[in-house]
C-alpha cells in the first residue's frame, strides 16, 4: 500500500501512552509515532521523565511529548504502587488536557502496566478507540519474578482481560503474543495484528568502530538492553568469569540503564571483573552505535522464562543490523528472529554459554558468515520498513469511522453527511 491509500489517518489526531521508558528513548513506541506522523496524523505522547529525558513537554519532529514526574522507578512491590499509581494520576491529567487542546481520535497503549485501558473507557464515551500495543505478558513477567501464581498473579490476569476487553484492535509483537490474545484475551484473529519491533537501518548505520572501546584487549563483547532482573545481566557476568578464566583477551561493554544497575556493577566487582567489564548507562544512538561496531560478538541473556521464551527483543533485531553474531539462551522467540545468526547455549548453562562465545571468537569466518545471514535477514525481511505498513493498514481501518465524505445528492436540498 502506497502513503495515499492510508488516507483515513491524514489528519487525526492519536495519543499514545508509554509508562516505562521515555520517548524518544523508547525505540519500538518512537518508531510507530513516527510513522503515523509521517503518515499525516498528529501525534502525541504521556510519557515519564527519566535520565536524560526530563523536559517536561517537547516537541521532537512534530511529535508532542509530554512527561511526567516520576518519583522512583520500581523495584519492589511498594515501588511498582507508587509508580503506578502516580503514573495513572499523570495520564488522567495529560490525557484530559490534551484532548480539551485538540481532541483525539485514538488512545493507543503500550504496556505495561496493563492499566491504561482505565484512561481509555471514560474517553470511549466520546467515541475515542483503544489501541493496545501488546509490549509485555504482565503475568508471565510476575511468574518469573515471584515464581507463584497467588492473588497477585490472579490480578495480572484480571487486568490483561481488561485491557483485551477495552481495547477495539490490539498489535502484538509476535505470534506468541497474537496468540495470548486471541487465547486468553478472548479477542477475534482478524482484530490482533502482529507488528514486529523491527529496526530503521537509517538509524542503525554500519560503521568500522573503534577500537578505544576494547580497553587494549583483543575481543570486545557488546550488550544492548534494560539492566533489571530479568534480562540477565547476573548470569552474563558469571559466564564473562567463566571466559575470563580462561582467556583475559576479552572485554565486556554494557550499553543500557534499569533499577538493577548498580546491583549489577556490584557483582561485576565481586567477580573480579571490574577491569574487564564496562557499562556504560543510557547513551546516545550515536555511542551505542559505535560501540556495537566495535563489538566481535553480541549477547542477550535473558534468562530462560515463559516470559522471555514467548517475547521478541529488540535487541536482537538490532545486533542483526549491524552484522554482529549472536550468543543467547535457546528460547522460542529469540531462536526465531535470529536463526543461523546466533549460537545457543543450553538454557542456565553458563559454560556452555562462555564456551559458544568463546567458538566464535576463535573462528573469525564463522562470525562473519553469521553477520552476514542475520543483516540479510533483516533488511529483507525483519526491518520497520516491512513493519510499518502493518501498522499503518491497522491504523487506517481503524480511523475509517471517523472518515466523512459529501455524498452529493439529485434533489435540490442540502448535501447530507455520511459515516463511512
Amino acid at each position: 500500500m502506497t502513503t495515499e491509500q492510508y488516507g483515513h489517518i491524514e489528519g487525526k489526531h492519536v495519543l499514545i501512552i508509554v509508562e516505562n521508558l521515555p520517548v524518544p528513548f523508547d525505540r519500538r513506541v518512537w518508531q510507530e509515532a513516527t510513522t503515523l506522523h509521517e503518515a499525516g496524523a498528529e501525534v502525541s505522547i504521556i510519557c515519564p521523565r527519566m535520565k536524560g529525558y526530563t523536559t517536561p513537554f517537547e516537541q521532537i519532529d512534530g511529535i508532542d511529548i509530554y512527561r511526567h514526574p516520576l518519583p522512583v522507578e520500581a523495584k519492589g512491590a511498594l515501588g511498582y504502587l507508587v509508580e503506578y499509581g502516580t503514573s495513572i494520576f499523570w495520564w488522567y491529567w495529560y490525557a484530559f488536557k490534551i484532548f480539551a487542546k485538540k481532541k483525539f481520535q485514538v488512545i493507543h497503549g503500550c504496556n505495561p502496566p496493563d492499566l491504561i485501558f482505565t484512561v481509555a473507557l471514560p474517553f470511549k464515551l466520546f467515541g475515542v478507540k483503544y489501541v493496545f500495543d501488546h509490549h509485555d505478558i504482565n503475568p508471565e513477567f510476575y511468574l518469573a519474578k515471584f515464581g507463584k501464581k497467588d492473588f497477585f498473579y490472579q490480578l495480572m490476569l484480571l487486568f490483561e482481560r481488561l485491557t483485551f476487553m477495552t481495547a477495539n484492535v490490539s498489535i502484538a509483537t509476535n505470534e506468541s503474543y497474537k496468540e495470548i490474545a486471541v487465547r486468553r484475551g478472548k479477542m477475534q484473529p482478524e482484530n490482533v495484528t502482529v507488528v514486529r519491533s523491527g529496526p530503521k537501518l537509517d538509524r542503525l548505520k554500519l560503521g568500522p568502530g573503534n577500537v578505544r572501546y576494547k580497553n587494549g584487549r583483543k575481543y570486545l563483547l557488546g550488550y544492548l538492553g534494560t539492566i533489571s532482573e530479568s534480562e540477565g545481566i547476573d548470569l552474563l557476568l558469571m559466564a564473562m568469569q567463566r571466559l575470563i578464566a580462561k582467556r583475559q583477551d576479552v572485554q565486556l561493554a554494557i550499553i543500557g540503564g534499569g533499577t538493577g544497575q548498580a546491583e549489577m556493577k556490584e557483582l561485576s566487582e565481586k567477580l573480579g571483573l571490574a577491569n574487564y567489564v564496562d557499562f556504560y548507562g543510557r547513551v546516545s544512538d550515536e555511542l551505542m552505535v559505535d560501540v556495537l561496531n566495535t563489538a566481535d560478538v553480541c549477547v542477550n541473556p535473558d534468562k530462560p522464562s515463559e516470559m522471555n521464551n514467548l517475547s521478541t527483543m529488540n535487541k536482537i533485531m538490532e545486533y542483526m543490523a549491524l552484522k554482529k553474531p549472536i550468543v543467547q539462551f535457546d528460547l522460542k522467540e529469540g531462536r526465531f528472529s535470529a536463526q543461523k545468526a546466533s549460537l545457543y547455549a543450553r538454557p542456565n548453562d553458563l559454560d556452555d554459554f562462555a564456551e559458544k562465545i568463546m567458538y566464535l571468537l576463535d573462528h573469525q569466518d564463522t562470525r562473519t558468515n553469521m553477520g552476514e545471514f542475520g543483516y540479510n535477514r533483516v533488511v529483507t525481511e525483519l526491518s520497520w520498513s516491512h513493519e510499518r505498513g502493518k501498522l499503518l493498514g491497522l491504523y487506517n481501518q481503524v480511523l475509517a469511522s471517523f472518515s466523512t465524505e459529501i455524498q452529493p445528492k439529485s434533489e435540490p436540498e442540502a448535501a447530507t453527511v455520511s459515516v463511512v
